[in-house]
């Protein structure tokens, strides 16, 4: 019998023409002509470095002299020997490079000394990420009011509840929370502080790095696969004491749990979008630390409606800072309307004539600035002047951005770009102008407004280079940026000593999209970004520019007022029964054929519509119908909060979506769940 080949499925796709491969597997699959199997190759290759080492022979110091006396008539091996010792002094071991850096050696020289016996060069397993010992320790003192906070946190831990931290920007939450990690360690576990952004992890690093001697290790996305392997085992291993991360460090394999750090917890970023699996890290934090049996926080200045919800409930124990660490004040809050400086002509371009007047004085004051627009790019959309016309993606049911540093069209769904359009293609028009803006074009207009000002861009587009995010913010430490432009990445937890001024663009735009929880989370961008001025001992000052200035979230900002806020929003909650009153399950159906998706959706909605504890919305086109040429339709579930109607629920959704998916042409149809969105 002949031996059988194994082919993979590239070297199949190489044989057969164009995309007919998967189609001739599965019909040699059904007949059983075939089998196939996968096979999982290790690919992580541990670092390794060139170590040198003295040969044995010369660790007896009669034969070192000798050596030195031999080798006189050769200066540069005698420089790198002396080198090499000197080293040893403050080294374990060597690293070849490091030897031929500081004795300005050639490879040659140091390959003779290892031909004549006197070097060992050996290749040594290093890490990717070595532990970094501090340089001064700061010590973590707490005043008498983080010191009542964390007694009462401690009395959460004694009820085997989650604490929820509610504290106001600059209440100085932080510290607390070392205070929490330095308790943690000392009884010998492991603590992990998740935050909802890669931008903000350098900071906190930082000011962990100058309070600990503990190993503190990092894990978030921009991270090789190597590095995070690496991580991994350490982790496992209790190599850490101290985990800092992203969501995905949820999923790490502790070995001794026992404190959980949800920082930010109300940010959205902690929700998992696309792909799978969509989790809430925020809900998957209080499973870990019910699983690992460990203690967990979750800190906020406005806490999501659900969590401060659970406080009244008795499920979570609450605990408040209500003043700033070292007596600072809140920042005073000022409106202005667009309208009226549009109409009485002193808006300058698309800043008002106060917030130029603010950034003024702030700079004149050797104090910075920080302007957030939760949009990137140059101008979110282009228009024909003459005849209205817009450009849209191609795959994609939306207008495309233009960025003025690619000089192209972007879309921000797909991520496909194109090339800038000026003759409209309806009309052959030649008037192609932009509509409202983003952070590239408040960057541009800024340096043409104060043109001596250091002004720096801090979003998605400024990050794509690694470690970028971490220069950008020790730069605006060290008060070489005057000015700082950025999304919701500049809002989120990070402090800076000088800033005195901050300026809000457009707000209308974060209360103005079609969610339900479009309030809540405009009142928490708002006041997460007016908490970044006057941290310190300065009044800090905080310009917000819309049309709508009598929308209601406006004067709970004004007031900082959250509790306001919160009971406003659940009555209208409770009315519309919403959550924290009631579970969602969005289902999302996308086919690349329109006809299809629809006629699914219809099909399933007719399945589901009857089941008990629920009530469905739709099936209908989202805001945006159309993704990566894909059509989608969407069913949204209203669920009673009872967990037995909830399983059952699931159960019977997987069986209508099963019975669906075997009917003709509906196999192709992808139907995505999304519990909680």
């Amino acid at each position: 019998m002949s031996d059988v080949k194994d082919l993979t499925l590239e070297e199949i796709q190489k044989i057969l023409p164009g995309n007919s491969a998967w189609k001739v597997i599965q019909s040699l699959l059904e007949k059983g002509l075939i089998s196939v199997y996968e096979n999982l190759h290790e690919n992580y290759q541990p670092k390794k470095e060139r170590f040198v080492f003295l040969s044995a022979a010369f660790h007896n110091e009669e034969k070192l002299k000798l050596l030195f006396t031999e080798l006189e008539k050769a200066p540069k091996q005698l420089n790198v020997l002396l080198v090499f010792l000197h080293l040893k002094q403050t080294q374990e071991m060597v690293q070849a490079t490091d030897l031929l850096k500081q004795s300005n050696a050639s490879a040659a020289q140091l390959s003779s000394l290892v031909d004549k016996g006197i070097f060992d060069i050996r290749k040594l397993e290093i890490d990717r990420l070595p532990f970094e010992t501090p340089l001064d320790i700061i010590p973590n003192e707490l005043n008498e009011i983080q010191q009542k906070a964390l007694h009462e946190i401690q009395l959460g831990f004694k009820a085997n509840k989650p604490v929820l931290l509610k504290g106001i920007t600059g209440s100085g939450k932080t510290h607390i929370y070392f205070k929490l990690i330095e308790q943690c360690i000392a009884q010998g576990k492991q603590a992990l502080y998740l935050l909802p952004e890669i931008a903000l992890t350098p900071q906190i690093v930082r000011k962990l790095r100058s309070t600990f001697t503990q190993r503190i290790g990092i894990y978030h996305s921009r991270y090789s696969n190597n590095e995070r392997v690496e991580i991994w085992h350490k982790t496992q291993h209790h190599q850490y004491d101290i985990i800092i991360g992203a969501r995905s460090a949820l999923f790490l394999p502790f070995s001794n749990l026992g404190l959980v750090i949800v920082d930010e917890e109300h940010d959205t970023s902690y929700k998992q979008q696309d792909p799978s699996p969509r989790y809430q890290a925020r809900d998957c934090a209080l499973y870990l630390a019910h699983q690992c049996k460990a203690n967990i926080v979750l800190g906020s200045a406005t806490p999501s409606l659900e969590s401060f919800y659970n406080t009244e409930m008795n499920k979570f124990h609450l605990v408040e800072l209500s003043t700033r660490y070292g007596e600072a004040n809140l920042p005073a809050v000022q409106i202005v309307d667009t309208r009226q400086e549009i109409a009485e002509k002193k808006q300058q371009g698309i800043f008002s004539s106060k917030l130029i007047t603010a950034i003024q004085s702030s700079l004149m004051a050797n104090k910075q600035v920080i302007l957030f627009q939760n949009r990137r790019g140059y101008s979110p959309f282009s228009m024909c002047s003459t005849c209205g016309w817009v450009p849209h993606c191609k795959y994609c049911d939306v207008s495309l951005t233009y960025h003025k540093l690619s000089d192209k069209l972007h879309c921000h769904y797909c991520g496909s770009k194109t090339s800038y359009i000026k003759i409209c293609p309806a009309c052959g028009g030649t008037r192609i102008v932009a509509k409202s803006f983003g952070t590239e074009k408040i960057e541009d207009d800024i340096k043409k407004i104060f043109p001596h000002a250091r002004v720096q861009r801090f979003d998605w587009d400024a990050m794509r280079i690694k470690n970028k995010y971490a220069e950008i913010i020790r730069l605006f430490e060290k008060r070489e940026i005057d000015i700082l432009v950025g999304t919701q990445m500049v809002v989120k937890g990070l402090d800076f000593e000088h800033v005195n001024l901050v300026g809000v663009l457009s707000a209308d735009s974060l209360l103005s999209y079609p969610d339900f929880r479009v309030n809540e989370r405009g009142f928490q961008l708002l006041e997460q970004v007016a908490g970044r001025a006057g941290r310190k001992n300065d009044i800090g000052n905080v310009i917000v520019q819309l049309y709508n200035i009598t929308h209601p979230v406006i004067r709970h900002i004004i007031s900082h007022d959250y509790v306001s806020f919160y009971k406003e929003e659940m009555l209208s909650r409770k009315e519309f029964f919403y959550p924290p009153y009631t579970r969602l399950i969005k289902i999302t159906l996308r086919h690349k054929v329109q006809d299809t998706v629809y006629f699914a959706a219809q099909k399933l909605a007719e399945e589901i519509k009857d089941l008990q504890g629920c009530m469905m919305y739709g099936p209908a086109e989202p805001p945006v119908a159309r993704v990566r040429n894909q059509y989608l339709q969407e069913i949204l579930l209203k669920v009673n909060k009872d967990h037995k109607i909830m399983v059952e629920m699931k159960q019977h959704l997987r069986e209508k979506i099963n019975r669906l998916s075997t009917q003709k042409n509906m196999s192709t149809v992808q139907i995505i769940l999304d519990i909680d969105p």
